[in-house]
């Protein structure tokens, strides 16, 4: 066979459809497995406010009062809101593990394609003879 004469190898539309649905649902997993897992989300904490049947008492300007108000809410109404809070702390452990992982599949990302790329290029092109 001449370096003209390469035909890749095919795969059916089967094939083809059956390793979209597999990838979309590793790509599903990959996203919601920390959910599921309660790896994701540091949860919530609550302000201790005093007042919270005056805007005022909740630390609301005369601007977010009225913004507040043009959704529908009273004092009452928004204190749950107002008094909660995400709490965004992270665990320096898990973050080291997390790029750990990350890395350590792009160096196997990057080797896979290394052997794959000569793989394709030994067949298209030859063997070469150092």
């Amino acid at each position: 066979m001449s370096n003209g004469d390469y035909i890749p190898p095919r795969q059916s539309a089967l094939g083809q459809f059956f390793d979209s649905m597999f990838l979309l649902a590793l790509v599903f997993a990959a996203l919601f497995a920390p959910i599921y897992l309660g790896l994701a989300g540091g949860g919530k904490t609550e302000l201790a406010i005093a007042d919270k049947t005056t805007w005022t008492g909740l630390g609301q300007n005369p601007v977010m009062q009225a913004g507040w108000e043009k959704l529908g809410y009273t004092p009452e109404t928004a204190a749950p809101l107002i008094a909660s809070r995400f709490d965004y702390s992270f665990d320096l452990i898990a973050l080291g593990v997390t790029a750990l992982v990350v890395i350590g599949y792009f160096l196997l990302v990057v080797a896979f394609s290394k052997s794959e790329y000569r793989e394709v290029i030994a067949e298209r092109f030859g063997r070469k003879t150092d």
